[in-house]
């Protein structure tokens, strides 16, 4: 992808993710990675920013013998994200605006 990431932008699609149903943290780092390219070491400072500002909490479960992490949304995480799903909505409409004119301008050459 050309443009480049922002914080902001992976905190709201981890939300995204988290808010269709709770992830460990390998299946939520490689969801996001299947949509940016990140690595892993990046997300999990990510995940561990959420915890500390309250937008997620995490439980153990047992999986084969072994525990996983998982991360849920808290009231706070479900509240920003549609915070920021309101706000990508503005911003993809007032760039692809931008852009639309620029193809308006082709067609009229």
């Amino acid at each position: 992808m050309t443009f480049q990431i922002g914080s902001t932008l992976l905190d709201a699609c981890v939300l995204a993710i988290l808010h269709q149903e709770d992830a460990y943290g390998y299946k939520l780092t490689q969801e996001v990675k299947d949509v940016l390219s990140v690595s892993e070491s990046t997300l999990y400072p990510v995940l561990r920013r959420l915890l500390k500002e309250g937008m997620l909490e995490t439980y153990d479960q047992e999986h084969m013998g072994r525990n996983r992490r998982y991360y849920r949304l808290t009231g706070n995480g479900k509240d920003q994200y549609q915070f920021y799903v309101k706000e990508w909505k503005t911003f993809r409409e007032t760039i692809d605006s931008l852009l639309e004119k620029e193809d308006e301008a082709d067609d009229t050459l």
